[in-house]
């Protein structure tokens, strides 16, 4: 991304982004989208209530930098700014062995090193299957650098490009699989590295896309074989920092059963209708999470926190969303999922060539018999949405399944929530599993444009709302908090 572009996409929507508390400022030469006074203690401690409010990631996190000591340095071979190259590097992608090879060789037990990924005269393309990050490497990519994902299916397993009746997997693009690693763009007027997963592109020797396989995997109740961009497991303190995602056929970012992931500066850009391309999905088994000042387009959920495995302390800041199905806990919650902050984000129902959101979600929390359990502490602190179809979507019956591990959605606080220009129909969701499992929740400082709800089985705190939900088993109750609703302004997503 260039300078200019930054600078001119922070003018079009003002110097101060006002999000209720705390504001989101522009500063610095390179045009860095820097929050002040962002960070998850900073905006715990100004939030009070009558709920548990939630304190997110218990690291002190701060803004990453890319790593000083180069351990290696690989210059690109190819031109390719199009994504276009010869069916023959396709199937064979030149640039496999010596990226692994140079991680590989730059593996270490502590500290951290770079790899370097630079242009060379005009060029500045790579192309690879799928690479693996060990340990201590963080994968650096230079102003004017685009890696590529090979379009031949069979770079990542057997089933990979297929509709399979249940899921067979493919190798991940990038996998981490150690500590003390990351992946980082450099942000200069050059531009910024960009990985690019090309699920527009057709899978080499069919005229199919790969989201175009996903498409006709739903349409026959089958399961479409697709790779993701990253998946980390294991990996503690992993980063990703200033990088630009593009185009995954699948889940973009997942993290897992780690300690310690932070994402600051991440720009996803996927369109709003490329089925099962979530954006950031940490969980399951992983704690002390932050993602923070970025930008995330694309299919589905935009976050998805997963809790198959007992997760906890996540911070959600200053983030913004576009055309997604929103930011999610869930539908697997079955292990426990605990204090989680989403504060000063904005969501719009609209990606960014302005297609429709599929599922046009605001704040949801998702589960059912088959796969739930305890969601508890979770705050959601002036937040801003428009022109969605469900602004709030606490749902414990997200589908039909059944079986005994019941969600218990409880502790949920909202505190400045406010929607704007939402869809004809729009309306929100309140839904406890029984009176045995009811939703716990506070609404303090809510104001929607549309007050239209289905609601049962909740406890619900009102104070300075605008919803009062009621219904079968719905009960509710007067708290007091400071606070205030948003003022609100919807910066639009940066050119890439």
């Amino acid at each position: 991304m260039k300078t200019s572009t930054i600078l001119s996409t922070a003018l079009a929507v003002g110097v101060t982004l006002a999000v209720g508390m705390g504001s989101l400022h522009f500063r610095g030469g390179l045009g860095r989208l820097d929050p002040v006074a962002n960070s998850s203690a900073a905006v715990a401690s100004s939030t009070s209530g009558s709920a548990v409010t939630a304190t997110g990631d218990a690291r002190a996190v701060k803004q990453p930098s890319v790593p000083s000591t180069v351990c290696a340095t690989v210059k690109s071979r190819l031109a390719g700014s199009d994504g276009s190259f010869r069916a023959a590097a396709e199937k064979t992608p030149p640039d496999t062995s010596r990226i692994q090879a140079a991680i590989t060789s730059c593996e270490r037990s502590a500290g951290e090193v770079a790899v370097r990924l630079t242009t060379s005269g005009s060029d500045g393309a790579f192309l690879s299957g799928p690479l693996t990050i060990g340990r201590g490497v963080v994968l650096v990519l230079e102003p004017g650098v685009t890696l590529y994902a090979s379009r031949n299916a069979r770079n990542y397993g057997t089933y990979c490009g297929t509709i399979t009746s249940s899921e067979k997997g493919c190798t991940p693009f990038i996998t981490v699989d150690g500590n003390n690693s990351g992946i980082d763009g450099v942000r200069s007027a050059a531009g910024q590295g960009i990985i690019d997963g090309r699920g527009g592109d057709k899978i080499l020797g069919t005229s199919t896309t790969w989201w175009t396989l996903a498409a006709q995997a739903k349409a026959k109740g089958g399961n479409q074989n697709n790779f993701r961009l990253i998946y980390a497991k294991n990996a503690s303190n992993f980063t990703l920092y200033d990088i630009d995602l593009e185009n995954s056929p699948n889940f973009h970012v997942v993290y897992q059963r780690g300690t310690g992931f932070t994402a600051w500066g991440v720009y996803i850009h996927t369109p709003a209708n490329a089925r099962n391309t979530d954006g950031i999905d940490p969980g399951d088994g992983a704690k002390n999470i932050t993602i923070e000042n970025s930008y995330i387009a694309d299919g589905d959920d935009g976050i998805a926190i997963k809790g198959a495995t007992a997760t906890s302390n996540i911070s959600i800041i200053g983030d913004h969303f576009y055309g997604t199905h929103g930011i999610s806990i869930g539908s697997e919650t079955n292990g426990g999922v605990t204090n989680v902050l989403v504060a000063k984000d904005t969501i719009t129902g609209r990606g960014v060539n302005n297609t429709a959101s599929t599922s046009a979600n605001g704040l949801r929390i998702k589960s059912d018999a088959s796969r739930g359990g305890k969601v508890s502490d979770v705050s959601y602190t002036n937040i801003c949405m428009t022109r969605l179809k469900y602004p709030l979507d606490f749902d414990t019956h997200y589908s039909s399944s059944s079986g005994s591990k019941f969600p218990y959605f409880t502790g949920i606080q909202l505190n400045g929530v406010k929607s704007v220009s939402s869809v004809s129909g729009a309306k929100s969701v309140f839904d406890g599993y029984s009176s045995a499992y009811p939703l716990g929740i506070v609404l303090e400082h809510v104001a929607l444009d549309t007050t239209a709800y289905t609601a049962e089985y909740a406890s619900v705190g009102l104070d300075a709302t605008n919803v009062k939900p009621s219904g079968t088993g719905v009960s509710t109750h007067s708290v007091s908090a400071t606070g205030s609703v948003p003022a609100c302004a919807f910066p639009v997503f940066p050119a890439m």
